[in-house]
């Protein structure tokens, strides 16, 4: 695990490898135990090391083997494997290393050895004989890989910040961006809040050549999600047994290490079950748990702390526990440093995730999480029942959109932008969100047809906006997360799950606000639904008392505190003096829709929360600050 940089001059002028070092520099904290550049004319590769898999210098980067040069950021679990199938190729190995792996797949196999990976990773290989660049990221985007393309270079990197470090890069604001997120509260097509600095897509790869422009890096997609119901279908007992063995061989694919593993233990079935595994082949394994305090909370949000919870399971399964507790002032206190490190504002509220990944990394350099459990087994049924009916794949796209235009009211949305309106009024959101679609074409008659096209257009945009937001957190304090549930037999085989064992009546329809605090436990309460055949599974591992509990997200009681002890940190920085958000929104519409949370006449605990985010990142990455 590890931070890339690169630079590709087209002019053809040499690289300075002051400039490709401070692009390291900026990206240092993604690898503190080692640092590498590689100068070629007009190339240059630079790595940051978070030593993870063979410690000793023979895992240093950028890593050469013949005609070839590899900088490299991620885990290949399978690399093993990989490795024997190419020694009987007769390939030659000089390290334990996953990356020595990667880039020998590369000469024996070409762009098509990322299909035989099965891990995370972002990475760039060099060919020196055909001066030719190669770019890729794993097939979910669990880690991230930022570009920008000018007719005299190429820059790239694992960070944004990298990028900047350039001198001649300087982007404005991306005003269109800015809509896209103000409506989805995520960006969902390449753009970034940057103007012209693009998020490289996930199951995707690039050549660049040095002889051709600039213009011809064209992604080319290698993995796509594939939800659908199976020509045939298995039985229940045989996707339980199925599901078992698939998800206890993912946790075990991923606790290869040479250094100490942890997990979090949020108290929920998903990093409770994938404790359980784990422990069971390292006693007295390190868990995780960030709580809230409630003194001030209200109403559903006095349910938000599940430490009681984790402490249980973490007896249970005789882990070493460290916890720790979140008060309203800590979200006020990291905001600066969260914001630099996370680059851009994406899904959630995730300052609570970045106390965990600091409390986690006092302890161990890799941390197993629960992400994708929710995405790719119905986690969030509320939302999929919204769309479940409809008379086509336009009016499916119409609910389904309505629902995702999180933030801003529709009748409001002109209002809010009138500052920038000549700007984004050509911007259609509503294409945007339908373009996600375009790669999943099934044929849509039934309620579970709508259903995978819900959970293909969730992980998709939802997930991975949730793993670009988890990289930056846990890397800003130098920690691998990992995230089993992504292993790749595991996906591909929960894939194909039949809609019916995962959710309960595809015919009911229960609304739930997603602005409303506690929104998954009154769901849950109602219907009892979601992740049915995965809580049957995870009952071999932990108690009823969690695979049968009301589903938790891992919130802060926010909207309490927005409206109590924060009340004055939210008006000191977006309703007094002069926020440099107002030079893009309308400050009286927005001093509207504030006061309607802070009256208690509408929650909007998600908009001021994404307000509060994007004033920050103006004030340390927009234009001229």
């Amino acid at each position: 695990m590890c931070g890339i940089a690169g630079i590709l001059n087209f002019d053809r002028a040499p690289v300075s490898p002051v400039i490709l070092r401070r692009m390291t520099d900026a990206i240092a904290h993604r690898g503190p135990d080692g640092e590498g550049h590689y100068v070629d004319g007009p190339l240059g590769l630079g790595h940051r090391r978070l030593a993870i898999i063979d410690l000793s210098p023979a895992g240093q980067q950028p890593m050469a083997s013949g005609d070839y040069v590899i900088s490299y950021n991620g885990e290949v679990y399978n690399f093993k494997e990989l490795k024997v199938e190419l020694e009987s190729l007769g390939h030659q190995f000089h390290s334990k290393t996953d990356t020595e792996v990667v880039i020998h797949a590369y000469l024996a196999w070409g762009e098509r050895c990322v299909e035989r990976f099965n891990g995370m990773f972002a990475l760039a290989i060099w060919d020196k004989r055909r001066r030719e660049l190669f770019l890729a990221r794993d097939r979910y985007g669990i880690k991230p890989l930022y570009y920008a393309l000018s007719s005299r270079w190429l820059l790239f990197g694992s960070e944004q910040k990298a990028l900047l470090a350039h001198p001649e890069l300087n982007p404005a604001v991306d005003r269109e961006a800015l809509v896209e997120y103000f409506t989805f509260q995520n960006i969902f097509t390449d753009r970034t809040l940057l103007q012209g600095v693009k998020l490289f897509p996930p199951g995707s790869w690039a050549k660049v050549a040095l002889d051709r422009p600039a213009a011809q890096l064209a992604p080319v997609q290698y993995w796509d999600y594939d939800f659908g119901e199976p020509e045939h279908p298995l039985s229940e007992a045989e996707y339980l047994e199925e599901l078992n063995r698939l998800f206890c061989q993912a946790v075990n694919r991923q606790l290869v290490s040479d250094v100490d593993v942890g997990c979090y233990l949020s108290g929920g079935m998903d990093s409770g079950s994938i404790t359980a595994v784990a422990g069971s082949q390292l006693p007295y394994i390190k868990t995780f748990t960030c709580g809230f305090d409630l003194s001030s909370a209200s109403g559903l949000e006095l349910g938000f702390d599940e430490r009681k919870r984790a402490e249980h399971m973490s007896y249970l399964f005789k882990t070493e526990h460290y916890e720790m507790v979140l008060k309203a002032g800590d979200m006020e206190r990291c905001l600066p440093t969260l914001t630099y490190h996370l680059e851009e504002p994406r899904v959630g509220q995730s300052y609570p995730n970045y106390y965990a990944a600091k409390l986690a990394s006092r302890f161990v350099k890799v941390v197993l999480s629960g992400a994708g459990g929710d995405e790719l087994f119905g986690g969030y049924p509320w939302r999929y029942y919204r769309a479940v009916n409809n008379d086509n794949f336009e009016d499916y796209v119409d609910k389904y959109f309505r629902y995702w235009k999180r933030l801003i009211p529709a009748r409001d949305v002109t209002r809010v932008f009138q500052p920038i309106w000549d700007d984004v009024s050509g911007v259609q959101t509503r294409d945007i969100f339908s373009n996600v679609f375009k790669k999943h074409e099934h044929r849509l008659s039934t309620p579970a047809d709508y259903i995978n096209h819900s959970l293909y257009f969730e992980a998709k945009t939802f997930l991975h906006g949730l793993l670009v937001i988890e990289d930056k957190i846990s890397m800003a304090h130098s920690l691998e997360t990992r995230v089993p549930f992504l292993d790749n037999d595991l996906v591909d085989f929960a894939q194909k799950i039949p809609v019916s064992f995962k959710l309960r009546s595809l015919e009911e329809v229960v609304r739930i606000d997603e602005n409303e605090p506690g929104k998954e436990q009154k769901y849950f309460q109602k219907t009892n639904d979601g992740k049915i055949i995965l809580r049957r599974v995870m009952e071999r591992y932990i108690p009823d008392s969690v695979t049968k509990a009301e589903k938790q997200g891992f919130s802060a009681p926010d909207a309490s505190w927005f409206k109590g002890e924060s009340i004055d940190y939210v008006r000191r920085n977006l309703l007094e003096g002069n926020p440099l958000i107002y030079q893009y929104l309308d400050r009286k519409v927005v001093h509207e829709l504030v006061d309607d949370h802070l009256s208690g006449r509408q929650n909007r605990r998600l908009f001021i929360w994404s307000l509060l985010n994007v004033e920050q990142w103006l004030k340390q990455y927009a234009e001229g600050q």
